[in-house]
């Protein structure tokens, strides 16, 4: 018999509302493991088991596969990164209520035409079509949310750099009040949410990102200083200080030459397929005397982690690109030379002291490699390895920047 804050097999299910099949199927298809099996073969479940048995079964009604909650849900060990778990998730809900609102209005319209008209619209139908297929959509925005929240967490807890890296790159940008600014590949939109009560009077904001549902995900966080529900504008009268967002590829910027004080494209350079295209398309928008601050990191950054997960297992690779041969601090300034007449290089000042385990373990499953084929199913033996890594404190190296331009 297991101490209190254990739960048999049916337990559990009664727990959930769920049969004592659905948690064993669970188990079977490496869902959900118990985290305790006694010797005669009794599986025990702890509230953390069921922290993330919620999230599964939430994920499962909002429609998505057990083989994509299988790569979506890892478990979450104390309150905070729960909660963050459980926004994401309300992020992803309040999606899906717009597409289905999406999908209502298509409907409506569509059965208007055929009253009306007698006949069917078929563009309706066809966006009809659209609206209901846009599962991959959705996921694949859930899991970049998680991942720039989980890097994002690692850096928050453990940098020995108080400042923080959005304040340190507010700092670096040249913001005055008046100042028309644009920031390529947003994401989330932490440089503003983090610094908006440094930002000055009378500013206007363009957050660009190529997925849309990043960007309203950013519209939503930064509505919620103001108030307004303005899908393209977010206005905080108090300081005339207003957010305009727009999808679109960096390599074909749709504003007008010299229309920005500022451009910013923070760890954003190497991502895209055609620099040169994108470094050509920012001085056009740039006004002359302005300012470009791209930011990005070099060979050494963050290196402890590829070292830690290949002696776990040499398979591993957490990037098939290095991003920093692309432009990184090393080759940067070349890169930029030929757009740009006065380039400074300035390193952030940082490194990194892990002393636990699950933030760790969260931004290596959130990397772009094959890293989950060999740790999602070996997750307990990947985690008791990196306790024992981080027991005394891991280090690891920070090796980032920007490059300050003026056009």
């Amino acid at each position: 018999m297991k101490s209190n804050g254990y739960y048999t097999s049916g337990q559990f299910a009664k727990m959930a509302h769920i049969t004592i099949r659905t948690v064993r199927y669970y188990d079977k298809v490496n869902i959900l493991k118990p985290s305790y099996v006694s010797e005669s073969g009794i599986r025990y479940y702890t509230d953390e088991d069921f922290a993330k048995l919620q999230q599964i079964l939430l994920l499962k009604y909002l429609g998505f596969s057990l083989d994509d909650i299988r790569n979506m849900t890892i478990g979450d060990s104390d309150y905070g990164r729960l909660k963050n778990s459980l926004n994401l998730q309300l992020k992803l809900v309040k999606d899906r209520i717009e597409q289905m609102q999406h999908v209502a209005s298509a409907i409506e319209e569509t059965t208007e035409a055929i009253d009306t008209e007698k006949e069917i619209d078929w563009t309706q139908m066809l966006n009809l079509i659209h609206l209901t297929n846009m599962e991959n959509t959705l996921k694949t925005q859930y899991e970049n949310s998680s991942n720039i929240s989980a890097r994002i967490n690692l850096h928050t807890l453990y940098s020995t750099n108080k400042l923080g890296w959005f304040p340190w790159v507010y700092e670096q940008c040249p913001i005055k009040a008046g100042a028309k600014i644009l920031e390529i590949g947003c994401g989330s939109g932490a440089l503003w949410k983090e610094n908006f009560d440094k930002l000055p009077n009378d500013i206007n904001i363009f957050l660009n990102d190529i997925s849309e549902g990043m960007l309203r995900d950013t519209r939503r966080e930064l509505t919620k200083y103001s108030g307004s529900d303005n899908d393209e504008e977010v206005l905080h009268a108090d300081n005339n200080i207003t957010f305009d967002f727009h999808a679109f590829d960096c390599s074909n910027i749709p504003y007008d030459d010299e229309s920005f004080d500022i451009v910013i494209a923070n760890h954003v350079l190497f991502y895209c397929d055609d620099i040169d295209e994108v470094l050509s398309e920012v001085r056009r928008v740039l006004k002359g005397g302005g300012t470009f601050i791209c930011s990005t990191y070099g060979a050494a950054h963050m290196k402890e982690i590829t070292e830690l997960v290949n002696k776990f297992n040499r398979s591993i690779i957490l990037s098939a690109d290095k991003l920093y041969e692309r432009f990184g601090l090393d080759n940067g300034m070349s890169l930029l030379a030929p757009y740009f007449s006065k380039i400074k290089r300035k390193i952030y000042d940082d490194e990194l002291i892990v002393d636990e385990a699950e933030p760790l373990i969260e931004y290596i499953i959130s990397c772009h490699g094959n890293q989950n084929q060999y740790l999602l199913d070996r997750y307990k033996d990947f985690r008791s390895f990196v306790e024992k890594k981080t027991k005394k404190g891991f280090h690891i190296t920070k090796y980032a920047g920007i490059f300050t331009c003026t056009k």
